[in-house]
């Protein structure tokens, strides 16, 4: 059986083209992190890569950072799992994800969305990706909150949590915020 292809957003299942060559499948969850302003940067980078195929699974908090117009390349959110699915036997969006991935990096995962993974919640379509993620694909994830935030004993315990689950932290950097604190 030929692997699906997902539609782009916006039109009817069957009408994406299927790819020519293998190509590597990298999904990049996107949450309401000010570090989201860098996600055009991040995709920009990632397209680089010679043989990387991008999608970016969006929270809809994480969209009042980034301009959807300057990332090149399918972006999905809460509402195209709706749309795709109609009935019975049509795909799951983000089973469908979850199957077309290599590879998934969480950039940034703002502390609201890591205390949903930490405790199983799945509310929104990237956290139902994230749930429902073959264990034997590296998944890695890139926290990103304000400094008082970060130090709170609960994020140490929820980033611990999520790195049994065999998940991969990329730590945070110290610089200035944009709230003007400098820290983690």
């Amino acid at each position: 059986m030929e692997p699906f292809s997902l539609p782009e957003p916006g039109h009817p299942a069957g009408t994406s083209t299927s790819m020519l060559q293998k190509k590597h499948h990298v999904l990049v969850g996107v949450t309401g992190s000010v570090a989201a302003l860098k996600l055009p940067l991040l995709i920009t980078e990632l397209l680089k890569i010679t043989g990387l195929e991008v999608k970016v699974v969006t929270t809809e908090r994480a969209k009042h950072f980034y301009n959807p117009q300057e990332i090149p390349v399918t972006l999905y959110s809460d509402e195209d799992e709706w749309q795709l699915w109609k009935g019975r036997s049509d795909p799951v969006l983000h089973i469908e994800l979850r199957r077309w991935a290599d590879l998934m990096v969480v950039a940034p995962l703002d502390a609201n969305t890591l205390a949903k993974l930490a405790n199983g919640i799945c509310d929104n379509l990237l956290t139902c990706v994230i749930r429902a993620w073959d264990l034997s694909k590296p998944l890695l994830f890139c926290p990103a909150m304000n400094t008082a935030m970060w130090e709170h004993p609960i994020t140490a315990q929820q980033v611990e949590q999520l790195k049994a689950f065999g998940y991969t932290e990329i730590p945070c950097v110290v610089k200035k915020l944009v709230c003007g604190d400098e820290g983690q």
